[in-house]
């Protein structure tokens, strides 16, 4: 079965980041390791040595930091949401975490939670759209929720807040977004069909959501060209995974193996 396209390039993303990751500590290590890996080494190294080692302990540190930072704050905000949502909003009586908010402007919108997800429309989007044409947004906002989109774009806010300005960039993240946002017009496609969900795009198009929410409206552009890609090719499925598998597993086998092993006999002997 072939994977999806924005499935294939999330993946690639994901594994240039951990590569980075790896690529970034082993250098580290083996930098340390190679200031005091002859004998009797002189004073300078033994301090380059402890200097390296300080700079990865900070490194890392910054990194978890960083991850506790983006997840609490990410949290807060989808927390007031909920209870925005629960307080504003109206329930349908069928869908329980539906909450619908009043409003002249069509909105979709759903807030993740482990327990306690949500899913926000605006009046106007209810009026606005017809029965095929909201199932689609509903179910494009199931399938961020089921599939926990969220995670995915949490992981790559983690990376980018841990590096700093200089060294940073913002196309892991805000790529993962337009993916996850077509791998969830999938979904809707497969519940209505491809020409209602077109209407729906068209109708939420620019539409915004919260901070840490998924919305339905972002990049509308990308999504209807989505809708007429040709179908996937296996070949093309099967070289992206490879090259994924590549980027990751390659560096390890030929470089952090050799210097594990290297790092044992100096260690022992």
């Amino acid at each position: 079965m072939a994977v999806p396209l924005p499935r294939r390039r999330i993946v690639m993303w994901q594994s240039l980041a951990l590569a980075a990751i790896l690529a970034t500590s082993g250098a580290g290590l083996s930098t340390a390791l190679w200031l005091v890996s002859h004998d009797d080494p002189p004073l300078w190294r033994v301090v380059a040595h402890v200097a390296v080692l300080a700079i990865g302990v900070l490194v890392w540190a910054r990194f978890w930091w960083a991850v506790w930072t983006v997840w609490r704050r990410t949290e807060e905000r989808r927390r007031r949401q909920r209870e925005l949502a629960d307080l504003l909003g109206e329930s349908d009586g069928t869908i329980p975490a539906l909450r619908v908010l009043r409003h002249d402007a069509p909105v979709a919108y759903c807030i993740p939670d482990r327990t306690q997800t949500r899913v926000v429309l605006s009046s106007a989007t209810i009026e606005k759209l017809d029965a095929d044409e909201l199932r689609a947004v509903l179910e494009h906002e199931r399938s961020h929720l089921s599939a926990r989109h969220d995670l995915i774009l949490e992981g790559f806010e983690f990376l980018r807040a841990a590096y700093p300005k200089l060294l940073r960039t913002d196309a892991p993240l805000e790529q993962s977004r337009v993916m996850v946002e077509l791998l969830a017009d999938d979904a809707a496609r497969k519940a209505a069909g491809d020409r209602p969900l077109a209407r729906a795009i068209v109708a939420m198009a620019g539409s915004a959501a919260p901070a840490g929410t998924l919305g339905a409206g972002g990049v509308a552009t990308i999504r209807m060209r989505r809708l007429t890609d040709p179908p996937t090719r296996w070949w093309a499925t099967a070289l992206a995974l490879t090259i994924s598998a590549v980027v990751l597993v390659v560096p390890t086998v030929f470089l952090a193996i050799p210097w594990m092993a290297h790092a044992a006999r100096v260690l022992i002997g």
